[in-house]
């Protein structure tokens, strides 16, 4: 059965609405259905292994978590799916369909071809406007480098850029990462 395309400014609920997920990666862009590139396989080994390099460093307060839908702006809406989050893990308890923006320390974009522009530009302005204190962003297109930026006064300001090895902040607390590893096979 075919599902009409929308024709309007989509609701969180309309989105909620739409069919289930067949493989294409959907964001929502003020309101607005927006197709995003399909990771490649070295972009999802990339986010799985931060994932649990995260998970494991944090306290179990906190909880990493990939491809969690983030509503980043309420009306008209935007949901965006960052490659990893860090929240409070009292977020995910009822296991909701998305959470707010105000529950991300950190979000973290993993740039390739067709999403290094928004993750630069667009991305970085809408969780800087949300309020998400902490974003990263990992280049693994080359040497792995990892750019870190910081929430102040509602813009964020770069942290610092790494390569190697690097021990980071998350939201307070220290966490120590192969930077090379995340990629490695």
């Amino acid at each position: 059965m075919s599902v009409p395309w929308p024709n309007h400014l989509l609701t969180l609920e309309e989105w909620d609405a739409l069919p289930g997920d067949d493989g294409v990666r959907f964001e929502l862009l003020e309101g607005l259905v927006v197709m995003t590139p399909a990771s490649v396989s070295l972009h999802q080994r990339a986010a799985m292994r931060l994932g649990y390099r995260l998970d494991d460093q944090i306290p179990g307060e906190l909880t990493a978590i990939t491809e969690v839908e983030v509503v980043v702006i309420e009306t008209p809406p935007t949901a965006r799916r960052p490659d990893v989050s860090v929240t409070r893990a009292d977020a995910h308890h009822a296991n909701p369909p998305r959470i707010r923006a105000a529950e991300v320390l950190l979000a973290v974009e993993i740039l390739s071809d067709g999403t290094r522009k928004v993750d630069r530009i667009l991305k970085f302005a809408e969780y800087a406007e949300a309020g998400i204190l902490q974003y990263w962003m990992l280049d693994i297109d080359g040497p792995v480098t990892l750019a870190t930026f910081v929430l102040v006064e509602g813009h964020y300001e770069q942290a610092g850029e790494y390569t190697g090895t690097a021990t980071l902040d998350v939201a307070g607390h220290p966490v120590t990462l192969d930077l090379d590893a995340l990629t490695r096979r």
